[in-house]
């Protein structure tokens, strides 16, 4: 198996974080909500398909439906026809009624806190516990998807083989005073700057920190 490249030197990652945070010193998720539930429900649909269009599909839903309680009155059938425009929406459909129902008899109706608590319901996997935890609970998580992983491997921020090692590469390589924001700030450079096919090296504020080798001109 081939060595991972090491991560970038401490100083650099400062100064990398510093501008990304001088670029955007609030960053906060593009998922449309107005509370915890909405957040939750919003990333659970997340899942192979873009905050754009789930939030083209959310945007009348979430002016009816606040709570656990009125997702369950909605039904499947009327969540289904909701969300029918983004990917996988029947399956997701039935996880966000099933999650809604935990949600009501076993946690009163609130997000739990816990990252175990939110693994074990229904569509919620570790990136979309990452993201609670991190947004509504002020914890330092790293929700790590495909931009992130693209970012940190390219630029040698938080090398690794898979989404686990990144997540791990960040809470260890980062500095931490960055930590809170870090997964905001990479995601957003993955998504309109560090893009897949064509980087955009030319406009990039951390070209000069960048050790990508195939920087487009």
């Amino acid at each position: 198996m081939a060595r991972l490249p090491a991560p970038l030197p401490y100083q650099t990652q400062v100064a990398i974080f510093s501008r990304l945070r001088d670029a955007n010193p609030a960053p906060v998720t593009e998922l449309q909500h107005q509370n915890p539930y909405q957040l939750l429900v919003a990333v659970a649909l997340s899942a192979q398909s873009t905050d754009a269009g789930v939030n083209r599909a959310t945007e009348d839903l979430f002016d009816r439906i606040h709570t656990p309680q009125q997702m369950l009155e909605l039904g499947q059938d009327g969540l289904t026809e909701a969300i029918k425009t983004i990917g996988l929406f029947r399956q997701k459909a039935q996880n966000v009624i099933r999650m809604s129902q935990i949600l009501v008899d076993d946690y009163g109706g609130q997000v739990p806190s816990s990252r175990a608590a939110l693994m074990s319901l229904p569509g919620v996997g570790r990136k979309t516990a990452n993201v609670i935890l991190n947004c509504v609970f002020g914890q330092p998580a790293q929700a790590v998807d495909t931009h992130i992983f693209r970012v940190c491997n390219r630029t040698r921020i938080a090398p690794g083989r898979d989404v686990d090692e990144v997540e791990r590469g960040i809470e260890d390589n980062i500095p931490a005073e960055f930590q809170q924001n870090a997964h905001h700030w990479l995601i957003l450079h993955g998504r309109y700057i560090c893009q897949a096919r064509r980087p955009r090296c030319p406009i990039c504020p951390i070209n000069d920190l960048c050790p990508y080798e195939e920087k487009t001109a």
